[in-house]
């Protein structure tokens, strides 16, 4: 399928959307869902960029949605997947940008929407050949529906059109609304969760969590990267003892002072369970990760000062109360032991999230709206 082979022939003209990776096939279900609920009669094509995201789109998607791997973006792979699949349209979700595949969508007279779309500031930053190449991407879109007006003013600095260019919103915020999640049974204790922690945040979150005044909870760490989990027992073994491992199938007992949950797609029912949250790639310089999982659960979050891939969101929570950013190491600690202290304030704060995830959650029909006027989907 990465060449270009093994894809189906269809006559069915599918809306064919394209979710990168886990993250972008979440933020798509609930689209495919209004999709499929105002649209029946046309099928829906989903592809995937990574192993994870096919897996995760196989297990969540219906079972008259297809799954399958975005060819790599060479013209014979493209043109090859293209007069197989034959879409009516192609949604790309947040930012894909890939010459071949615009020129050929392009070419074919397909209508490209970006939906969701976004960028970083690598993107933006990027040397002056690669923004070319992005430029000749964004100048072939149909239409580009932007998560922000930051997101917006950043595609128009890139080459897009600026009439082909609009603020949405954040579907994202659809994507985690109506989810219900169970905790995981094996964790009986109390805990707090370090979600999908980047590459040397383990020791600082550690330290933070050491200094604080903690009472009998558990630490739990689910790094984003699960493979990562040796380099990590080597960064945190010298700071603590009574660490479990859950690819280990190790217990939780009273002496266990850290729990390294490195498995996929339990990040949910890890949050579920937990009595707050901080979000990782946000201590360190990353950019931070998706906030809106936690708050649609009705966690109260905590995050780094390193935002800048969720800046609307990060604004949004603490204008609302529901979030609290720290800068460094020390006020982690700070933070920590103020929390843990007041379950009022805990409480409170994950209300508020939760409030702010409700108030947003028709983003799926306004991306709905736009996409059936776009590709000409109303009768």
């Amino acid at each position: 399928q990465r060449l270009g082979m093994a894809h189906s022939l269809r006559h069915d003209q599918p809306i064919w959307i394209h979710a990168a990776s886990v993250g972008e096939v979440n933020a798509a279900l609930p689209l495919i869902t209004s999709l499929r609920n105002s649209h029946p009669d046309i099928p829906i094509l989903l592809s995937t960029s990574t192993l994870t995201g096919g897996h995760v789109a196989r297990s969540k998607l219906p079972a008259d949605v297809e799954q399958c791997f975005l060819p790599v973006d060479w013209p014979g792979n493209v043109r090859r997947f293209l007069s197989r699949r034959a879409p009516r349209c192609a949604l790309i979700m947040e930012t894909e940008l890939w010459p071949n595949l615009y020129a050929a969508l392009y070419r074919n007279q397909i209508p490209l929407l970006i939906i969701n779309g976004r960028l970083s500031a690598k993107t933006l930053k990027a040397p002056k050949w690669l923004r070319i190449l992005y430029k000749g991407c964004l100048k072939r879109c149909h239409a580009i529906l932007a998560r922000s007006e930051q997101d917006r003013t950043g595609f128009i600095a890139l080459g897009a059109t600026p009439e082909h260019v609009s603020v949405v919103g954040n579907i994202k915020f659809s994507s985690t609304a109506t989810e219900t999640v169970s905790p995981l049974p094996e964790l009986k204790r109390n805990y707090v969760l370090a979600a999908s922690t980047r590459d040397e945040e383990e020791a600082l979150i550690v330290k933070a969590w050491l200094s604080a005044e903690r009472g009998e909870h558990l630490l739990v760490i689910a790094p984003r990267h699960p493979k990562r989990v040796h380099d990590i027992l080597t960064q945190l073994d010298p700071l603590l003892s009574g660490i479990a491992v859950r690819s280990r199938g190790d217990e939780i007992t009273a002496e266990t002072k850290l729990y390294v949950a490195d498995t996929f797609g339990e990040l949910p029912a890890l949050m579920s369970g937990a009595e707050l949250v901080f979000m990782g790639g946000s201590l360190v310089d990353r950019g931070g990760q998706n906030l809106l999982e936690p708050a649609a659960l009705g966690k109260p979050v905590i995050t780094g000062a390193h935002m800048e891939n969720f800046t609307d969101e990060t604004r949004l929570l603490l204008e609302h109360e529901a979030l609290l950013q720290v800068h460094d190491q020390d006020e982690l600690g700070k933070v920590f032991t103020d929390l843990l202290k007041d379950p009022e304030r805990r409480k409170t704060m994950g209300e508020n999230a939760y409030a702010v995830i409700t108030a947003h959650q028709e983003m799926a029909q306004r991306y709905l709206s736009r996409i059936e006027e776009l590709c000409n989907l109303r009768e």
